[in-house]
């Protein structure tokens, strides 16, 4: 793992690897100084393949975009063969869970062993401060953030949906009431709150399952090959 300070990174360099994270590249089209403010809480960190980037039962408040190479989801507990349960490609935001429900992580990343270079760009969700509060982060940036997070976390649910469509739980993300209010305002952004612990929740729930699973995974990997190149 190597951590790049963005100082290193010219703008336009900088602005280009963003460009394909949809939130952050509506943040930079709407506002720069909450584009700017942004860029003070974050880092981009490259990992070599097989490196693990965030642990199962760990905790921490980083969100994490992924901008090049691919991730392997996996749940299972160390030292034993652990279950590939997705994949994450560039563009994906991760960690989200642990950040917006404050809870331990609920699986484990790794780099792909067939990529050859993996880069992330992380940011210190603790910017966001409370729900309510706009003094440093702003309405439109938190709805922005909220709207993305909601439809990364309803894509997810259909995916395990269409992946395990026997598992009891497999549609209550659609049972999940969208917010039909009025748009660009407090309320909406209280509503997507809600919405994205609901769907956090049942995600959870998922990566739960998982463990338990009777279906065999199509891809396996064991932690102790993963620790060696850590």
């Amino acid at each position: 793992m190597e951590i790049h300070p963005l100082n290193r990174y010219p703008r336009e360099s900088l602005d280009t690897l963003l460009s394909a994270v949809p939130f952050y590249k509506a943040i930079k089209q709407r506002d720069q100084w909450q584009y700017d403010l942004l860029m003070n809480y974050s880092k981009i960190i490259e990992y070599r393949p097989g490196e693990v980037l965030l642990e199962q039962g760990h905790k921490d408040q980083w969100l994490y975009f992924l901008l090049k190479g691919q991730l392997a989801v996996l749940v299972g507990k160390p030292n034993e063969t652990a279950k590939v349960v997705n994949y994450i490609t560039p563009g994906e935001v991760f960690g989200d869970l642990a950040a917006l429900m404050d809870y331990e992580r609920t699986a484990t990343v790794v780099a792909d062993t067939n990529s050859k270079r993996v880069l992330v760009f992380g940011t210190d969700f603790q910017v966001f401060g409370e729900l309510k509060d706009t003094r440093k982060v702003s309405l439109a940036t938190k709805l922005e953030y909220f709207r993305n997070m909601v439809h990364n976390l309803r894509w997810k649910l259909e995916v395990y949906r269409m992946s395990y469509p026997d598992q009891p739980f497999s549609t209550s993300h659609r049972k999940v009431k969208l917010y039909m209010g009025q748009k660009d305002c407090m309320d909406e952004l209280e509503a997507l709150d809600q919405q994205a612990r609901a769907l956090a929740r049942l995600l959870v729930n998922w990566n739960t399952e998982f463990d338990r699973l009777a279906i065999k995974p199509s891809v396996s990997l064991d932690y102790s090959s993963l620790a060696a190149l850590g």
